[in-house]
């Protein structure tokens, strides 16, 4: 980081880069990552649209955009700053992100295994005295799985039919 943009930062902007140092983001936990990169990008977003705003009104009184950017380059080397500030934050968000993935993915499987069983029920013997075993409760004729699943039975009838019809139309030369 260039010294002289440090001496124009604000207190409170420099401990908010120093947050992204690399020994303190490895401290921090995936919701802290995603809160100080929303930190960091109003502040990018801050300062990119300063030096945008600044040099769009510069270009009119200077003349020309070459003349107003000399004067606008604190703003741009602010954003440009707080840009690579966001890159170390973004990277170790991304890497937090996917250890919290992988291992929300091993509990998961951890978790199917044990809940698998050993293989099918038996059900009651055949000369047992025991009710037979309740089946699945119906799905109501208006649920949404329901409407699909008999949506799904016409459309195969009407294609196996349209087949038919096709195949009757060609043998006899109708067309």
């Amino acid at each position: 980081m260039n010294l002289s943009i440090t001496n124009s930062l604000t207190e409170a902007e420099l401990a908010l880069l120093r947050e992204t140092e690399r020994d303190r983001l490895a401290g921090l936990d995936e919701d802290a990552l995603a809160e100080l990169h929303d930190r960091i990008r109003r502040a990018r977003t801050k300062y990119v649209n300063v030096y945008r705003r600044t040099g769009a009104a510069t270009v009119g009184v200077k003349g020309g955009r070459g003349v107003a950017k000399e004067r606008n380059a604190r703003n741009a080397a602010k954003a440009e700053v707080f840009e690579d500030a966001l890159a170390r934050v973004s990277r170790s968000l991304a890497a937090a992100a996917r250890a919290s993935a992988t291992a929300l993915r091993a509990e998961r499987v951890a978790a199917a295994r044990a809940a698998r069983s050993a293989g099918p029920e038996r059900g009651p013997d055949p000369g047992s005295d025991a009710p037979p075993a309740s089946r699945p409760r119906a799905v109501p004729r208006d649920a949404p799985v329901r409407r699909k699943q008999d949506a799904s039975t016409l459309a195969t009838g009407a294609r196996r039919q349209a087949r038919r019809d096709s195949t009757r139309s060609a043998a006899t030369g109708n067309r």
